[in-house]
């Protein structure tokens, strides 16, 4: 058997989640997507803000910030939660086309890339604090681990993800009652010993936008936490309440929860810095040490401790970084290359490169990076949101169904396609300084806003020509055979194919290269006349929900 064949392994990547294979229940599901909130990069990123801004342009820009994600993500969530896709196959039918989300998947890619290689320069930085090893063999040490542990997939992270919790609540939850009981805590929390000159200047605007540019890269970190929504089973008859808050709080939640992390790794940079310098407060395992050192009074034990804390914090965030990143490398390749050797396979890819990352040192540069890339990220989530709801929704621009087949796209759809590409050119253009320094600094919240705009402007100009190219009828039954794999697939995974003469799954129909779209007029532009924006023939048994 491949690796492609290998349903554990696999997990239904490239293609719509069948029921069958949702068998984990919302709480399930919520653990895993939760698993950001162990991340470390918390603590060492509100330590760095802190310390340049001051804790109240910090907490006011991370606020800002969770004020503009909340919405955004909650939209995404519960499209991806409902309709049963990942980030990729949403992009697909939310105004971006086959392959205008192949540039999408390499921007959601090189963010779980940029995240697994600052978590692992933690998690390496704790190896080596234990045993000693040089810093560059910890970084190969951290990389080889995560290889075996996000090969099966969702199968094997739920149980761990289960599993790990009670330890590190408790672990977690012993530094922050050490840090809380100690003098003066309220008062460190709030002018920690390490912030810089211009932290004690007070607030302003341009702080805590800065602030909150950088944090609204995080958005995207609703694609990670839709690998594991789409897994969501359908909710159940009097449990629908239950089942929203589950997608909630595991998906748009986590703009909450970066609030409470802010709270906690205050509380922590507070007491800590009162016993090491600014250089170590920002090092998690430093961090960690100082505060159980006042707890054991034995600073071998608190190395231990804090050892463990970190560890376990990285493995478990970093499972979900490389499992996203091995979905997305495939959505990738599978359109430039034509070939799916299974999800495993890109495992490989991921961990090799946030290795060469973690060498050329990503950590002392990720506040940087972050600003750069918030620009191109929010530029796709908001205009994914804007397709989502004010086109399909609210002015009826495009079709109520989410469409993700190959057999059934354009190339590009310019409506959501087009509008990133613009809002992403126009914010990088003020990032770099072209419209002053105050747009710079704001130069995210540029990019957010002409991507909301720009898609219905689009949609309207085009009449919604780009969407849909064309109609399958399908024969009965609620799943189809693929007549290239010989598989047996959910209908909704399933088009029909004329150069096979039969039914094809999404990915054979991907990876399909040598029929060179011949089931369409054209894979680039439409025909001229009228579309029918709803494409009854085609259109599913319910419209597509976003919230």
């Amino acid at each position: 058997m491949g690796l492609a064949d290998n349903p554990e392994m696999e997990d239904y990547s490239l293609r719509y989640t069948p029921a069958a294979f949702r068998k984990w229940s919302p709480w399930m599901v919520f653990l895993s997507c939760l698993v950001g909130i162990s991340a470390m990069a918390g603590y060492a990123l509100d330590a760095a803000f802190v310390d340049a801004f001051g804790f109240a342009n910090a907490l006011t820009g991370f606020l800002v910030a969770a004020a503009v994600t909340l919405p955004l993500t909650l939209v995404i969530a519960f499209a991806i939660a409902r309709g049963h896709v990942d980030i990729d196959l949403l992009t697909r039918g939310s105004g971006f086309g086959y392959l205008g989300s192949t540039l999408t998947s390499l921007v959601y890619a090189t963010y779980t890339l940029i995240f697994l290689a600052y978590e692992g320069a933690i998690m390496a930085q704790a190896v080596t604090a234990l045993t000693g090893l040089d810093i560059h063999l910890s970084y190969v040490v951290v990389s080889a681990v995560m290889i075996p542990l996000t090969l099966y997939g969702m199968t094997f992270s739920a149980k761990f993800q289960a599993w790990t919790w009670p330890i590190w609540i408790a672990l977690i939850g012993l530094a922050l009652g050490t840090a809380a009981t100690a003098p003066d805590a309220g008062h460190n929390m709030v002018h920690p010993a390490t912030v810089s000159p211009s932290g004690l200047a007070g607030m302003t605007v341009l702080a805590v936008f800065t602030i909150a540019a950088a944090q609204l890269s995080l958005a995207t970190q609703v694609g990670e936490q839709g690998d594991y929504l789409r897994l969501m089973p359908d909710p159940e008859p009097g449990r629908r309440g239950r089942w929203r808050l589950a997608v909630i709080m595991g998906g748009p939640g986590f703009a909450l929860f970066a609030v409470g992390i802010f709270f906690a790794s205050t509380l922590l940079v507070g007491y800590a810095s009162t016993k090491i310098g600014a250089d170590h407060v920002g090092v998690p395992v430093d961090l960690f040490t100082a505060v159980y050192e006042r707890l054991t009074g034995n600073h071998t034990v608190a190395l231990v401790l804090a050892g463990v804390l970190v560890l376990l914090s990285q493995i478990k965030i970093n499972i979900m970084n490389t499992y996203s990143g091995s979905l997305s490398w495939s959505n990738f390749f599978s359109r430039l290359l034509h070939r799916h050797p299974g999800r495993a396979a890109w495992v490989f890819l991921q961990v090799g490169l946030s290795l060469v990352l973690m060498e050329i040192d990503i950590f002392s540069h990720i506040v940087e990076v972050l600003a750069w890339y918030s620009n191109v990220g929010v530029a796709w989530i908001a205009a994914m949101v804007s397709d989502l709801v004010i086109n399909k929704k609210w002015l009826k621009l495009a079709p109520p169904q989410l469409v993700f087949h190959r057999a059934h796209l354009y190339h590009v759809n310019p409506v959501g396609f087009g509008s990133m590409i613009v809002a992403g050119a126009v914010s990088m253009v003020a990032y770099y300084g072209a419209f002053g320094p105050t747009a710079a600094a704001l130069s995210p919240f540029i990019a957010l806003g002409v991507a909301v705009v720009l898609p219905p402007v689009v949609a309207a100009a085009t009449r919604g020509r780009w969407y849909v190219a064309r109609e399958s009828v399908l024969p009965a039954g609620d799943e189809l055979p693929c007549s290239v794999c010989a598989g047996s697939y959910d209908r909704a995974d399933m088009a029909t194919c004329p150069f096979h003469g039969g039914t094809i799954c999404s990915l054979c129909c991907s990876t399909e290269a040598a029929c060179r779209d011949a089931c369409k007029p054209s894979a680039w532009r439409p025909p001229k006349g009228s579309v029918p924006l709803g494409m009854p023939k085609f259109a599913p048994d319910k419209e597509l929900e976003v919230a």
